[in-house]
């Protein structure tokens, strides 16, 4: 076992072999956009993500499903199900199969598995004094959903939001490799702050209303829980708009990757993420010698 539970890494990586390794990981969750094929990409690209953070290359996948028997349409089923294959297929992986359960509410996700050389692993902790800290896709994701369900969202930002959720991380992962990455982790339920903080431990990066919205009190559960648990961890500016410190702790669903490499590598790293279509990846900042608080939000 190469990357197990100690650090709380993205996925788990088993050695095979000197040259080959495979990278374990699984997610699901309820929906959070109306669409069900929409729902079903969402998910895909989520659960596929823990590879690409890790440096792997998505190859297998199986379905985890929840599903009320006899009070939805089968169909809906069948359009989360598609969207899911089709996100899997623009992978290059193949669903291999799946499970389901009866149960009061949808839930959709995937269990995952990757291949990855095993000298060649982008893990959550290693980083160092110095490192750029570059972020591939705008955060807000959990506030614009959050504020759809109440029907308080516009159709510019939930679109925007749609489209940075079903966006593979694919192209980062690739031009990652690239480079002396000395840590990576996918931003996901515990927000950047969260992140940051598990990568210092072992900015017009923000989709659009996201502030506004969470200024008018749409904020998931997941961002107070955050807020709570990253209380005494971080230092927030207090001149910070309120919007902003929200979307820092706000949790993301299929969000980009946050790499930390040395500041010599940072511009050209930016160059070709934009160059493979990264259109959003942005530096949000720095790591210096280890310290308490571990993370600052300026």
């Amino acid at each position: 076992m190469l990357v197990g539970t100690e650090t709380g890494d993205d996925a788990g990586v088993y050695q095979l072999g000197p040259d080959m390794a495979i990278v374990n990981t699984v997610d699901f969750f309820t929906p959070i956009v109306d669409d069900p094929y929409v729902f079903g990409q969402i998910s895909a690209a989520n659960s596929l993500s823990d590879v690409y953070a890790m440096g792997g290359e998505p190859k297998t996948c199986l379905n985890i499903v929840c599903f009320p028997k006899g009070k939805m349409d089968i169909e809906v089923l069948g359009e989360i199900l598609k969207g899911g294959a089709d996100k899997v297929k623009e992978s290059g992986a193949v669903v291999s199969g799946g499970h389901s359960i009866i149960d009061e509410e949808i839930k959709y996700g995937m269990a995952v598995t990757g291949v990855i050389h095993p000298d060649k692993i982008f893990r959550n902790v290693g980083v160092q004094e110095g490192d750029a800290l570059i972020l591939t896709k705008p955060l807000g994701t959990g506030i614009i959903t959050t504020a759809l369900k109440k029907g308080k969202a516009s159709k510019e930002s939930v679109d925007e939001a749609v489209q940075s959720m079903t966006t593979l991380n694919a192209a980062a992962s690739t031009v990652m490799r690239n480079y002396p990455v000395h840590a990576c982790s996918d931003v996901t339920g515990f927000g950047i702050l969260g992140h940051a903080l598990g990568m210092a431990s072992g900015s017009s990066v923000i989709l659009r209303g996201a502030p506004r919205l969470a200024e008018k009190g749409y904020i998931t559960g997941g961002c107070k829980r955050n807020r709570d648990y990253l209380q005494d961890k971080i230092t927030i500016e207090k001149s910070l708009r309120e919007g902003l410190v929200e979307v820092a702790l706000d949790p993301q669903t299929s969000g980009g990757l946050l790499i930390a490499v040395a500041k010599r590598h940072a511009a050209k790293l930016l160059d070709d993420l934009q160059a493979a279509g990264v259109k959003d990846a942005v530096e949000v900042g720095y790591a210096t010698s280890l310290q308490k608080p571990w993370v600052r939000l300026v």
